[in-house]
């Protein structure tokens, strides 16, 4: 019989298991995924959403006619504002500028405010989008924050819900449970509940971003949204939620940005599974997993969210191309043109004047990206991370009319960025960024970007007739 329910609200988890046939074919262990994007609000975090706000009513945190107040890449924020309308009260979302368009569009649609702020400066910078949350939860008469990272009752919702859905759906035969790790709600709650269930028989594995420093990486920028941990190299103290416990983890998968696009974009095609990245790592997590294991394991991952509110990145071609995420056969031109080139040179954005003009005697074409100190390592910086270019003709022209000495920092002489273009991309998009879109266009080279990386820079010479 088909559910009844007052209120959306109801509707909230019991979230179905699909077995992953497909891209689990010749794998001995069965891979089942827990479909979060058929929550009401389209994600996982309805539930922490809807633990949040009935914990703060309770404490007396919230009250009626109130204002919730959140930071959010956009899956939280949409949870409360599903909750907190339904239940009377006033939603401000502030959403990270790195988060798809489309889901401050769909925060909008359900009647909350929308406030975009960055996550690509320190933590204690105020304009961090923490802070901006924060300083409008102190400026606005009666808000509350939910602070999802540090309020235990995003993990307590996955201990009441998520966690007893699994361990009944697959009848305690739960061996590996499998999510990725943003605040660490759902990982510590659901694996927490299900070591509980087990004894301490179920193995819980965390899937993480290549870089995220949660698995051991340097915490530089990514490009699946929602998970990871981002560390900037200014940022002063490093500071873990409290939502999330590490014990919980046995270990960490750490997928590369690309393995998770492609296997997202393989669920929707092989599977008939639209969701977001961060389930295409997970998933590519959990496969890994599945493995190393035999007939008698189970393997359940959690799908966080849903692909619709990624059509405009990891479902689109375009948005794949540009970023060199994906190249079609045959469309191979900018391909070869970066294997011919010399290797790239990245000038750190703390350098000297001295020392960027002693980088740039190897940098193709006399010209290199400037990069945040971290990022400037041979073969590949992270391109969310470069503040602009810098050229030898710039910089000797500089020390010869006495604008700049050698021991000068380099950042009062950086130039603008130069244009990206993909390495799956044509000759023809090529040469389109090397002239310019903009008024008095024409550019000296083009960084090349291979899984949203920098890999080379080409002067227009590499793209002649």
């Amino acid at each position: 019989m088909t559910a009844v329910h007052e209120s959306v609200l109801d509707a909230i988890g019991g979230t179905p298991l699909f077995r992953l046939a497909r891209l689990g074919a010749g794998i001995a262990a069965p891979v089942y995924a827990k479909a979060e994007f058929l929550n009401i609000g389209g994600s996982v975090k309805d539930r922490a959403a809807l633990s949040m706000i009935l914990a703060a009513e309770r404490d007396g945190l919230l009250e009626p006619g109130g204002t919730i107040v959140e930071a959010t890449s956009g899956n939280t924020g949409i949870g409360l504002a599903i909750v907190g309308r339904q239940r009377g009260y006033r939603v401000i979302a502030g959403v990270s500028d790195r988060s798809a368009p489309e889901k401050s569009d769909i925060l909008r649609a359900y009647g909350a405010e929308v406030v975009l702020a960055t996550t690509a400066v320190p933590r204690e910078d105020p304009a961090h989008l923490f802070n901006v949350a924060r300083r409008l939860a102190e400026e606005v008469p009666g808000a509350w924050l939910a602070n999802q990272y540090d309020n235990l009752a995003n993990p307590d919702a996955h201990v009441r819900t998520t966690g007893p859905e699994i361990w009944e759906q697959t009848g305690g035969r739960v061996t590996h449970f499998v999510a990725g790790v943003g605040t660490g709600g759902t990982v510590t709650g659901t694996g927490g509940y299900l070591k509980q269930a087990s004894g301490g028989a179920v193995t819980v594995v965390g899937a993480d971003p290549e870089s995220s420093s949660y698995g051991g990486g340097d915490g530089s920028p990514w490009f699946v949204e929602s998970i990871g941990h981002f560390l900037h190299p200014g940022t002063i103290e490093d500071r873990r939620p409290q939502a999330y416990r590490s014990e919980v983890v046995d270990s960490f998968e750490r997928i590369p940005d690309r393995e998770s696009l492609l296997t997202a974009r393989r669920l929707a095609r092989e599977e008939g599974i639209l969701a977001g990245p961060s389930s295409g790592t997970a998933v590519a997590a959990a496969l890994r997993v599945a493995r190393r294991l035999g007939p008698d394991d189970l393997v359940v991952v959690l799908l966080p969210d849903s692909g619709r509110s990624y059509l405009s990145k990891v479902h689109s071609d375009t948005w794949m191309r540009e970023w060199g995420f994906l190249e079609e056969p045959g469309e191979t031109a900018v391909r070869a043109a970066l294997e011919a080139a010399d290797p790239l040179v990245a000038v750190p954005a703390d350098a000297t004047v001295g020392e960027a003009v002693e980088a740039l005697r190897a940098a193709p074409g006399g010209v290199a990206p400037v990069a945040l100190a971290r990022a400037a390592r041979p073969f590949g910086v992270s391109a969310t991370e470069l503040m602009g270019s810098v050229s030898r003709e710039a910089l000797t022209a500089a020390l010869a009319e006495g604008a700049a000495k050698p021991d000068d920092p380099l950042g009062a002489l950086v130039g603008p960025a130069l244009p990206t273009v993909g390495v799956g991309q044509s000759v023809a998009e090529a040469r389109a960024a090397l002239a310019g879109r903009a008024a008095g266009g024409g550019h000296p080279a083009v960084l090349v970007l291979v899984d949203g990386r920098v890999a080379g820079v080409l002067s227009g010479e590499a793209f002649a007739d």
